[in-house]
């Protein structure tokens, strides 16, 4: 069992030490891989503006809260959450803790002092168990939480970008988010693995009535 596990981690490690996003992620500076994906989602759709206020969920190590404080610029608002820790950001709040949590969604609350958001980007993943329904559901799950936070605070014709597993629920989830916004765009970056079973929902357009 210990051989597979090792030549299983080897095997990741060659992955995502060969591959070309993480290097160039370590050359500009980049938190993250997934640095590459709200880029491209951001050249393709212009999601971010200056000014925006924005809520990042799961945001460690910070990837896309360094990209998206670097958009909004000072007259911003940046709010980031994760129950991992993120090391300082310029121009970002950060509340750790567990998003399942009424303290953390109290924090996140009491942060945007009765602001409505212009955006609301989730990069959340569960801890996976290695138990595919299990995963898929805790996954769903998440986005389901995060789809009541944007729900409740995204001001008239806001915006929401998640990331989505394929698989039980996501119909479901789509169909709610198609009842809440006026366009429903599906995106897969290029710099998400082929094998990952990730998409992203950009939901934009918010009815708030």
């Amino acid at each position: 069992m210990k051989s597979k596990q090792s030549k299983s981690s080897k095997a990741w490690l060659k992955e995502h030490f060969d591959d070309p996003y993480v290097r160039e992620a370590q050359k500009k500076g980049y938190r993250s891989r997934a640095c590459f994906k709200l880029i491209e989602i951001q050249e393709k759709d212009k999601l971010i503006q200056k000014g925006m206020h924005v809520v990042d969920l799961g945001a460690a190590p910070g990837g896309w809260s360094q990209l998206a404080a670097q958009w909004i610029g000072e007259s911003g608002k940046l709010i980031a959450s994760d129950i991992l820790p993120m090391d300082y950001l310029p121009g970002v709040e950060f509340i750790q803790g567990d998003f399942n949590s009424d303290e953390v969604y109290e924090a996140l609350c009491q942060r945007l002092e009765g602001q409505k958001l212009d955006l609301v980007i989730c990069d959340m993943a569960p801890n996976i168990t290695g138990n595919s329904v299990v995963d898929q559901y805790q996954a769903m799950a998440l986005c389901e939480l995060a789809l009541a936070f944007a729900q409740e605070h995204l001001k008239d014709q806001g915006d929401f970008l998640i990331k989505v597993f394929q698989g039980k629920g996501q119909q479901e989830f789509e169909t709610a988010l198609k009842n809440s916004f006026t366009k429903l765009l599906v995106r897969k970056p290029k710099s998400s693995r082929a094998r990952s079973k990730e998409v992203y929902y950009l939901a934009k357009g918010f009815r708030s009535g």
